[in-house]
């Protein structure tokens, strides 16, 4: 009998080693392919979500990487700690800044220092919020390292010393990163070529121009009483195109106030009604 990871998630046993855990062993190692490195208490839930559909597929086939760093491994003593008490007292454990520097500095050994081209961040509450131009800047950038917190967060001076991007995908708390993590991953990885196969599929999403995505039909034409528009099934692009881009600034006037105000502050929108 062999230890030979199981073809269906494609884990290995966690070890006490500095090494990453590769999660999908059969895939090829292409040079150059963008990688995820992230620092986490529980790099078993990497993959996640991202080892299905088109970014499974893409793992698979080496368009990109996912390197999941265990914190633990870094940690002090017979159970390794992370972390200690609020400095200045109050509830809960904050990860500590020795042992966090220590992942990083592991993370950061083979990555471009220009953060351009190597993003180091934090998922915060309390940092920018997430948006499809985040995405689209992570993305054109040779990979990126993500540090998913715990408890009551990071010590500042981690943040500090290593001019950390701190970045939110909500106004809410979860109880770590790794959500928030792999939501982003999605959302960048999509963006990367070859991942979804048709390049134009990212073109009319919501926030691609700025603006939600107009309403989708699809057959039945009559649907429970409730039929596609007609401008659809008329053949002529110039009306269909016309008929979308108006639904759009409709859903985004009406739903996102916000998206509507940047919208048509830009030169190029301000005519627009």
């Amino acid at each position: 009998m062999t230890d030979e990871p199981s073809k269906s998630h494609g884990r290995l046993n966690i070890g006490a080693t500095l090494a990453p855990r590769e999660l999908i062993t059969d895939r090829p190692d292409l040079a150059g392919a963008w990688t995820a490195k992230i620092i986490t208490l529980f790099p078993e839930t990497f993959p996640g979500v991202l080892g299905a559909s088109l970014t499974g597929k893409a793992l698979q086939d080496g368009l990109w990487k996912l390197e999941p760093i265990d914190l633990r491994l870094f940690g002090e003593g017979k159970h390794r700690n992370v972390d200690d008490t609020p400095a200045g007292g109050g509830a809960g454990m904050v990860l500590r800044p020795d042992i966090m520097g220590r992942a990083i500095q592991f993370a950061q050994k083979n990555a471009p220092q220009d953060r351009t081209r190597w993003p180091l961040v934090y998922l915060s509450p309390r940092g920018k919020p997430f948006d499809q131009q985040t995405a689209r800047r992570f993305a054109a950038a040779d990979g990126i390292t993500m540090i998913c917190g715990r408890f009551e967060g990071l010590d500042q001076r981690v943040i500090d010393h290593y001019d950390i991007e701190e970045v939110s995908i909500g106004d809410y708390v979860l109880t770590g990163g790794e959500i928030a993590a792999q939501a982003i991953l999605d959302a960048t990885i999509r963006l990367r070529a070859g991942v979804l196969g048709n390049a134009t599929s990212t073109e009319d999403e919501s926030f691609s121009e700025g603006l939600l995505e107009h309403p989708q039909y699809t057959r039945p034409a009559d649907w429970e009483g409730h039929k596609v528009p007609d401008v659809l099934t008329s053949g002529d692009h110039g009306k269909v195109a016309e008929w979308r881009q108006k639904e759009a600034e409709h859903l985004t006037r009406t739903r996102r106030p916000d998206l509507w105000r940047a919208y048509t502050a830009k030169p190029e929108n301000n005519s627009t009604d």
